[in-house]
């Protein structure tokens, strides 16, 4: 089951490989986004470093380092159907719309092992709700609301810790994490970044287009 169809605190009972290539995917294709993204969060990353420790020896992994940690939240479109002055002119209207909204801070707490990914949930989640509303709507101030996808209502905030890379029982992976024993992590979130990704290398990693700050 997908994170966002799991209750608090259930697991997955089976897990599929993540890096099936979604339509429009491909090796080369970059895609605009909006994340939230972790230089410097040091508790985040001693957490994700603890997860990453019990799973190393596990098979069907990709365990993801502290450079690339992130919270999705909201897709733009590829780069080549987006143009660059269109990516930077939403960033605008969200840089407006993020300017008001006080920075916070959230827990990643108890891991979850979903269908695609092993993940630590954000509570509380409602304020990374409050920034993806005003990120979609500054895509639908550019492009039109017909231009905003992704559905609003499925959602869960979440830091990735690693991707499964094929088909079994969420079982062995539930085990694996179950033996760790390590803080919540506490992590102010100051801004939101529009970034341009790929996934080439069964990673997600990009480039920074525009960093928007919280008041």
């Amino acid at each position: 089951m997908s994170l966002v169809d799991l209750a608090p605190g259930q697991h997955a009972a089976h897990v599929r490989n993540h890096w099936w290539w979604r339509p429009g995917w491909h090796v080369g294709r970059r895609f605009y986004a909006f994340h939230i993204t972790f230089e410097g969060q040091h508790q985040l990353y001693r957490a994700a470093k603890a997860y990453r420790t019990s799973l190393a020896e596990m098979p069907s992994l990709t365990l993801i380092p502290d450079r690339w940690l992130h919270l999705t939240m909201q897709g733009i479109g590829f780069g080549d159907e987006v143009a660059q002055e269109l990516a930077e002119k939403i960033a605008g209207e969200a840089r407006s719309l993020l300017a008001d909204v006080p920075a916070f801070e959230v827990e990643f707490g108890p891991i979850v092992v979903a269908d695609e990914a092993i993940v630590m949930p954000a509570e509380p989640a409602e304020p990374v709700h409050e920034l993806r509303h005003l990120t979609r709507q500054a895509i639908g101030r550019v492009l039109g609301e017909d231009r905003i996808g992704e559905d609003p209502d499925r959602f869960r905030p979440h830091v990735s810790v690693a991707y499964v890379t094929a088909e079994g029982s969420a079982e062995p992976y539930v085990e694996a994490v179950g033996r760790v024993n390590v803080e919540p992590a506490h992590v102010a979130i100051k801004h939101v970044d529009l970034i341009e990704m790929h996934r080439d290398q069964q990673m997600y990693e990009w480039r920074t287009v525009a960093t928007l700050p919280l008041r």
